[in-house]
């Protein structure tokens, strides 16, 4: 065999020996990638559908519902309506004939209390209150102004371990800010004495879906992630907190026949919300199906799942 023979074959192996090891690196550093997501945080983002169980006529059906114990509260502007959950029947109606709650949003059920955000929009400069009811009687009982908040009109509220996870809205165009749009929309944490403490922006991909506005409705669910659903679009986005950084994580996206709007969880710890189709005139109550959060550090959860409290 000749040197030059020789040579090649050598070269020829030592390439061939350089690319196994190149493909070897190659799948034991995506399989480094792939595992680190496990404790980073990064979740594969899934694509679930829903289960509307129960439809119940409310002419109030307009921004969104509520649950009760034994009820459920139709919200529109400055009205609520209380229906029995079993029969639909309207049992008491609130109606500010005044106008002095010209955007209540959505409520929820805190203890004794119907707690209800309500904003000044579409006026600006932005400005808002909870509206807190007795939710037997529907009687007015107590406001607590946030009056006017660089964060936008309060849309949304929920508890939090130590206080309150809530929705702020901006939006495109004559109805917002001005120098702001729907980009600005963010969900705060406040203290129990609505001092703030923190916040998050959306995922790009879910305020593209939410545009012109912004999340409308949300509620931590029983399993700690934020579930939000926006204005028209007859989905509801299931997210979490980062593992690093200021915006949120979207963790799945639910297609639901609710078109938008404010919703609730049920008192019971399950997975079943009460939410509106405005077109219809109805209540919806819904069936959410489970979401994968084993990818999840325990860091991104809202409130701890009650297996771990």
């Amino acid at each position: 065999m000749s040197m030059s023979a020789a040579q090649s074959i050598s070269v020829s192996a030592s390439d061939s020996a350089a690319e196994t090891m190149s493909n070897r690196f190659s799948k034991f550093a995506f399989a480094m990638l792939a595992g680190a997501s496990l404790f980073t945080g990064a979740a594969a983002q899934e694509s679930l559908t829903a289960t509307t169980v129960r439809r119940l006529a409310a002419p109030d059906a307009g921004q969104g519902a509520a649950f009760g114990a034994h009820h459920v509260f139709a919200v529109d502007n400055s009205v609520i309506a209380k229906h029995d959950l079993e029969t639909g029947a309207l049992v008491a109606r609130f109606e500010d004939k005044d106008r002095l709650l010209a955007h209540m949003n959505s409520c929820l059920v805190v203890e004794a209390k119907l707690m209800c955000a309500n904003s000044n929009y579409p006026q600006s400069p932005m400005a808002s209150s909870i509206e807190i009811f007795d939710p037997e009687s529907l009687t007015h009982s107590q406001t607590h102004s946030l009056g006017l908040m660089d964060e936008g009109s309060l849309v949304w509220f929920d508890r939090r371990e130590g206080g309150w996870l809530v929705g702020f809205a901006h939006y495109d165009g004559a109805r917002g800010a001005g120098f702001k749009d729907h980009a600005f929309s963010s969900v705060v944490a406040f203290d129990a004495q609505w001092r703030r403490t923190g916040g998050w922006a959306f995922p790009a991909e879910t305020l593209a879906r939410m545009a012109p506005h912004a999340a409308s409705g949300g509620a931590v669910g029983p399993d700690g992630l934020l579930y939000v659903m926006g204005h028209d679009r007859p989905e509801i986005y299931a997210l979490a907190k980062p593992p690093r950084g200021p915006a949120l994580t979207l963790v799945a996206t639910i297609a639901v026949d609710a078109h938008g709007q404010a919703f609730s969880f049920a008192p019971d710890g399950s997975r079943r919300i009460a939410a509106v189709d405005r077109k219809s005139g109805e209540i919806l109550i819904i069936d959410l199906p489970p979401v994968a959060t084993h990818a999840l550090a325990p860091g991104q959860f809202f409130r701890r799942p009650p297996a771990e409290r």
